[in-house]
Order: structure tokens, then sequence, then C-alpha cells
């Protein structure tokens, strides 16, 4: 079986060859490629692939980029830390998707259901170039409009410390106070950078830089100080623990 990994973590490419090692999956390892460049250029050289484990967010860009530039027919599993992902990567007929950190359980699944695909289960370059021009992320704002008094200013995104809900309220605070947003958290946190800000839960949005310090907290939770709390405590979900220790660690 010849395997392609796309993955710029070192430790995660490590990591998944120990994990297919334990699967007692037989494998030769064609390479390891870590940005969309080099993947673009490995595939130019005329080099195919039986299976292709691929990190969705790469060094240089979304791994998606490549299928612009060439065609790949071999079947991939999918990987990365976002699940934001996910729904579009299956919509592009990809063979599996799995959450980082893996588990083993899921990657052994993942592997049993490509061994029993076929041909319907490979990527086609056509359906993965329609989806890469339907995610093209949108400009992040860089600005917010909140109240202030009997009218509104604004603040720059870079400044907000954390937002979070009470009574239907959305609030916003940074380290010079807090302020009301008129959006919803949901509507709020789709416009955010995503690899900045995590929703650590359904009522609480927080900034990476805000973070001061993880500590473990019960039930499998974990408990963090952040920037100017205020009056507000901040626990992870138990659902969003490992995801979130994932994203804190890109």
């Amino acid at each position: 079986m010849r395997l392609l990994i796309i993955e710029d973590e070192p430790r995660a490419a490590n990591q998944l060859q120990n994990m297919l090692k334990t699967c007692q999956f037989e494998y030769n390892l064609l390479a390891i490629l870590d940005t969309v460049e080099d993947a673009v250029l490995w595939f130019q050289q005329g080099d195919t692939a039986d299976l292709i484990f691929m990190d969705i967010q790469l060094a240089d860009g979304l791994s998606f980029e490549i299928f612009q530039k060439v065609d790949v027919t071999a079947p991939i599993i999918f990987t990365t830390a976002f699940d934001q992902y996910a729904i579009r990567a299956f919509k592009v007929n990809s063979v599996d998707y799995l959450l980082k950190p893996i588990q083993q359980e899921e990657l052994t699944m993942a592997l049993h259901k490509f061994e029993k695909s076929n041909t319907s289960n490979v990527v086609t370059p056509n359906v993965l170039k329609e989806l890469l021009s339907s995610i093209q992320a949108p400009h992040k704002r860089e600005g917010i409009l909140v109240k202030e008094g009997s009218g509104f200013v604004q603040i720059k995104i870079s400044q907000l410390l954390y937002v979070y809900s009470q009574e239907s309220i959305t609030f916003g605070v940074t380290a010079h106070g807090r302020y009301i947003i008129d959006e919803t958290m949901d509507q709020l946190f789709e416009t955010l950078d995503q690899t900045q800000f995590y929703r650590i839960n359904r009522g609480q949005i927080i900034a990476k830089q805000s973070i001061q310090k993880v500590a473990p907290y019960f039930n499998h939770r974990v408990k963090l100080n952040i920037s100017n709390p205020r009056d507000q405590e901040f626990v992870v979900s138990r659902q969003k623990t490992t995801e979130f220790k994932a994203w804190l660690n890109q």
C-alpha cells in the first residue's frame, strides 16, 4: 500500500505512523509533505499514492488549494483539529474525516472503510475545485460596532478578550471595559477568526490572547484564567475539552 501523508506537524505525522503500525496496516510511505506548495510539486512529478492522509490546514494554506493546481485521484482521509471543516470534507466524497487528536479506534474504522471502498470514494478534482471556491474565507472583520450610552462606537476585534451571553444579551469585554454587542453569539462567532477565538461553551467565546492559565477542573473539564474576568467563570465544556486543547496548541 503506497501511502502519502500531507501534514505540517511532525509530531502528528509521527503519531499517525505509530498508530498505523498498531492497526497492523501495511504500507510503504512515499513522502511526508507539510505545505500546499510541496504537495503540488510532488503531484506534478507524476507520483501517485493508493491512500492519502491529508491535514486540511497546512503551513501555507488550506489543503483544498492543492486541487486547484493538480488532479488528485487517490482516496483521501482528511484530518484536522477544527471540526468546522467536517461537513465540507464529507461533501467531497473523502473516505473519512478524523478529528485531531486522532483516536486509535476511529483510525481503525477509517481504514476498514477505505478497504471496503471502491472508485466511487475517490475525490474528484472538479468537486474539490468547487469546494474550495465555496469555502474561501471571507475577509475577517477588523472592527465591531458596540453600544455606548445612547449611541454606538467601534472597537477593534483585536481588542476583544472574550464575549459572553447573559439573559439573551451579548457582551464583549476588552481591557478597557464591557460593551453590548447587537448580535447573537452565533452571528458574531461566524465572523471571527476561529484560529484566534474559540467558543468554549454555548455562552462564552474567548480570545487566545486572553488566556493566562489552563487548569484541570472536575468532571474531566478545564478551567481558564482569563484577562479581566470581571464576574465570569470560564470552564470549557467536557465535550469540547479535547478539541480546545488541540486549538490552543496550534
